[in-house]
């Protein structure tokens, strides 16, 4: 079965394959109309379908050593195609570990089209999303926390979100993980040797080594699950609610931020009756923008609404900028602060506090529990040193010095599983009890590490995860 795919993450594709045990083949098209396309093709038939397309000049074939590229001829008896240069790739050194081709063809619409026709009439298949790093899981060439990394590094707009996906990618988690799964497998062995010998009273695991090892696992797995909020806000982007009272410059503000007019603007109070929100990367980092409806007493169902998600967004936010105005009393400020802060649900959120119109009125010394920043949305003023205080507020966001972070729901889900079993475990072993039930529950602990890499794993999981791919990869 064949499957034709450009190699370009950004490209928009059209891709046609499935999976079976002979060749798949894609055919997709850079980002808008460049001018070269990539051809891949991946099974035991690829190359016996590229030469099939081959013109041959003066009766000579090209040899197809691996990893040696080649000029030639598409075409067939009624018309040439297309010149392109083609590469072999012999299994295992491929993608996904099958022999491979990958054909560099121009990037004209009619030359793809027909291409795939072509393929099509020699034996090719339609694929879906995610195929051929499919297969390369499937044939030991990525786990599956390493496959999941190939969906980030493709959606990826930010550097932070790059280096995250690309160290998963290079098993910076599966490592880790695989470490601590195996200890655990090594007692999980003597403690079934010693069911094996039952009535002989024999201990081939030490208790007090096995509790000194649970405690540490544990310890690790308790720094990857506070991780997760620094991981996830990376992965999704960091979201910044900005808040505060009607009119303090919360639209402008936005929009300075983003640079592009995405909020309305007006004098009149409660302009914002919605949640706008909008992206923009600084210094590498993804953030997510939301302008607020301004927090007061009012009667308008419309406006009560949009007050009512301000809310929610401040509880949801990684970062909150709550925005007053330089004149305001330090009473008014703490007010504001004190609103915000009983509507925050984690204890990691940042605050930073803002006030705007610093070009109108002077800022003075503030009396209250955190140092705000003086800003003016009209001349631009702070703006910068707002943009390094967010900066600064993410790095205080990551953990220590771990270098593997958890950006990933299912691998959270699947530690915080194997905390629970671990924790039932050490239990077991302070009330001293059979070694049957402790087995059970450090076998439990393997179990969901073993689904963050694969190693155990469900087709329903595995088709959850590859069918948010891209068509093509």
């Amino acid at each position: 079965m064949v499957l034709i795919s450009n190699i370009n993450y950004f490209c928009r594709d059209k891709t046609f394959g499935m999976i079976d045990n002979t060749t798949i083949c894609a055919i997709a098209t850079p980002a808008g109309s460049g001018p070269v396309a990539c051809v891949r093709m991946s099974g035991v038939d690829a190359l016996k379908i590229m030469k099939a397309l081959l013109l041959s000049r003066s009766g000579n074939m090209p040899m197809f050593e691996p990893r040696k590229l080649y000029k030639c001829t598409i075409g067939n008896a009624e018309e040439v195609l297309d010149e392109v240069l083609a590469v072999y790739y012999k299994a295992p050194q491929s993608y996904t570990g099958e022999d491979s081709v990958e054909i560099f063809c121009h990037g004209s619409t009619y030359i793809q089209q027909r291409m795939l026709e072509m393929m099509l009439e020699h034996g090719a298949q339609p694929a879906g999303p995610g195929e051929f790093t499919q297969r390369a899981f499937l044939n030991g060439q990525l786990d599956l926390s390493q496959s999941e990394a190939v969906a980030e590094i493709i959606g990826g707009i930010s550097a932070s979100q790059h280096r995250l996906a690309i160290n998963q990618l290079r098993g910076g988690v599966s490592h880790m993980i695989a470490g601590l799964r195996q200890q655990l497998l090594h007692f999980i062995s003597l403690i079934e040797l010693e069911l094996d010998f039952s009535d002989e009273d024999v201990e081939f695991a030490d208790r007090e080594v096995l509790q000194s090892l649970i405690s540490e696992i544990l310890n690790t797995i308790s720094s990857l699950i506070a991780g997760f909020r620094y991981g996830n806000a990376i992965r999704k982007g960091v979201g910044v609610a900005i808040v505060g009272r009607p009119n303090t410059g919360k639209s402008s503000l936005l929009n300075l931020l983003l640079n592009d007019d995405k909020a309305i603007v007006s004098e009149i109070p409660g302009t914002t009756r919605d949640v706008i929100e909008d992206s923009v990367v600084i210094e590498g980092i993804l953030f997510r923008f939301i302008d607020t409806a301004g927090i007061r007493s009012t009667e308008n169902e419309i406006e009560l609404m949009g007050i009512a998600r301000t809310r929610d967004r401040i509880a949801r936010a990684d970062i909150v900028l709550p925005l007053a105005e330089t004149s305001d009393s330090d009473s008014d400020i703490t007010a504001l602060l004190d609103e915000v802060c009983t509507l925050m649900n984690m204890q990691e959120q940042q605050v930073i506090p803002v006030l705007n119109k610093a070009d109108i009125y002077a800022p003075r010394e503030y009396q209250i529990f955190l140092n705000p920043l003086p800003v003016s949305v009209k001349t631009g003023y702070n703006i910068s040193l707002l943009k390094q205080r967010l900066v600064e507020a993410v790095q205080q966001m990551k953990p220590g010095s771990m270098d593997v972070v958890i950006a990933n729901v299912r691998h959270v889900a699947a530690l915080q599983q194997a905390q629970e079993a671990l924790f039932r475990a050490q239990d077991a072993l302070m009330q001293g009890l059979p070694g049957d039930l402790l087995a059970q529950d450090v076998r439990e602990a393997v179990h969901y590490l073993g689904a963050i890499t694969g190693a155990i794993g469900s087709d329903e999981v595995l088709g959850s995860i590859f069918k948010n791919f891209c068509i093509g990869k």
